[in-house]
């Protein structure tokens, strides 16, 4: 296929890179410096990814409908094999949509709240990853109350130090 402005062989133009005077390189990077698109951009990626981790958990899980605590009806192993299968893809879809919403839910605020604190800082450092995480571990814990904060808080600004650190070390070149 030959796109527009694509060359002759529909890839980037002779040279391998697309100029930095490229309108469409311009609009992409600003697009990339907007705290919305990486909020967004963060929140459908926690979104797909939970979805995956949700469906792995959810298949690897020996508690079933049929076996928690509890439960009145009969064991899943005395049903027909179709309907086996139809509660077993049924509660993986509900607990995979379930970790998908929450994976996304913290994406979104984690990548929000550091880009706004980035904003506000001036500054890309790893302070803006652990005040983020402070205050995401802050919020997803406030209905527990402000100990349940105050621990969420330190949890996620110590996961988030220690990823930042792991994520800006200087790479080994062999």
């Amino acid at each position: 296929m030959n796109f527009p402005g694509a060359g002759a062989l529909g890839g980037a133009p002779p040279g391998g890179q697309l100029g930095a005077g490229d309108p469409n390189m311009k609009w992409l990077t600003n697009a990339m410096e907007s705290c919305y698109v990486k909020t967004a951009m963060s929140g459908v990626a926690g979104f797909g990814l939970g979805g995956l981790f949700g469906m792995f958990m959810a298949s690897m899980a020996y508690d079933t409908p049929y076996h928690t605590a509890g439960a009145a009806a009969s064991p899943i192993s005395s049903m027909p094999w179709r309907q086996q299968l139809s509660t077993g893809f049924r509660d993986m879809g509900k607990r995979s949509y379930s970790t998908a919403k929450n994976f996304g839910k913290v994406g979104a605020l984690f990548s929000g709240v550091e880009c706004g604190i980035e904003g506000l800082r001036a500054k890309n450092d790893m302070g803006n990853g652990v005040a983020a995480g402070c205050f995401t571990g802050a919020i997803l814990a406030r209905n527990a109350g402000p100990q349940a904060a105050a621990v969420g808080c330190a949890g996620f600004a110590a996961f988030s130090a220690a990823i930042d650190s792991w994520m800006r070390m200087p790479k080994d070149e062999d």
